[in-house]
């Protein structure tokens, strides 16, 4: 992908923000909100509108690409196997942090991951809040582009002992006995938090503003953009197995850290 198509895709993330997201954030009725695989699973009209232009904008862009949105793929009409087939697709998270959005909590994101035989070829995380982009090109770099076209290069958070990393740590689809093994090392790192917004964590984590990331779970919508911009940004990560990560790959675990060396160590206090 070339720095100019890079910004007309931050374009359209910015455009359909204005459009569909930013006028419903706030001004949700009840009827606008409901569970989709349960309670801790909502969607609104606000994902759904976004989804539907972003998908019609990529289509637009890049008309030999295929597009698979989480909304499609929850309603049937998208299937997650094309990721590891021939061509071009591009993966869309509407809304990243959706609780947060129906809470009225302003943290969350727009996001999009272009895949190509599943490898990620280039990331795109956006805040609408903000008005910015944290991108990420494979071999190119990561960086925090600004309203205004400036940039700023992203670099994950120089390496520490165990005992002085923080991050963010999600458990809730851990298995047993994975998941009391993990919950019961936790007080070896210096600190714990969840901000329900994986578009968000990842930002903060390729920025240098924590050090550790760890989720079972690997929907491709909430990882596949998020995992580029750390590894651009010179993190290192693998699944709880120790093989790379794979967009296609749902369920393998991911932990991310800011070089092997401190990869090997959480893998040693948290999962061995």
């Amino acid at each position: 992908m070339t720095p100019s198509e890079a910004q007309s895709v931050i374009a359209l993330l910015r455009d359909v923000a204005r459009s569909e997201i930013l006028p419903r954030f706030k001004h949700l009725a009840a009827a606008d909100v409901r569970d989709k695989s349960g309670p801790l699973d909502p969607v609104t009209v606000a994902d759904e509108a976004a989804e539907r232009a972003l998908n019609a904008g990529l289509r637009a862009l890049f008309p030999g690409d295929d597009v698979i949105g989480e909304e499609a793929v929850s309603e049937g009409t998208a299937r997650l196997e094309r990721l590891a087939e021939p061509g071009r697709v591009w993966i869309l998270d509407p809304i990243d942090g959706t609780a947060n959005f129906a809470a009225e909590l302003p943290l969350f994101g727009v996001m999009a991951a272009l895949v190509e035989e599943d490898q990620v070829r280039a990331g795109f995380i956006f805040d609408p809040m903000s008005d910015d982009c944290a991108v990420a090109l494979a071999g190119q770099g990561a960086w925090l582009v600004a309203a205004d076209g400036t940039r700023r290069r992203l670099r994950v958070a120089p390496p520490a002992p165990v005992g002085e990393m923080f991050g963010s740590m999600s458990w809730r689809y851990m298995e047993e006995p994975l998941r009391s093994h993990v919950l019961h090392r936790l007080d070896r790192l210096a600190a714990v938090t969840d901000y329900r917004c994986a578009a968000h964590q990842y930002r903060m984590l390729a920025a240098g503003h924590c050090h550790v990331q760890m989720f079972r779970k690997l929907m491709p919508w909430d990882h596949a953009a998020g995992w580029l911009l750390h590894r651009e940004a010179g993190g290192y990560s693998r699944h709880f197995d120790g093989t790379e990560y794979r967009p296609s790959n749902l369920s393998g675990g991911l932990l991310l850290a800011p070089d092997a060396t401190s990869w090997e160590a959480l893998a040693e206090a948290l999962l061995r």
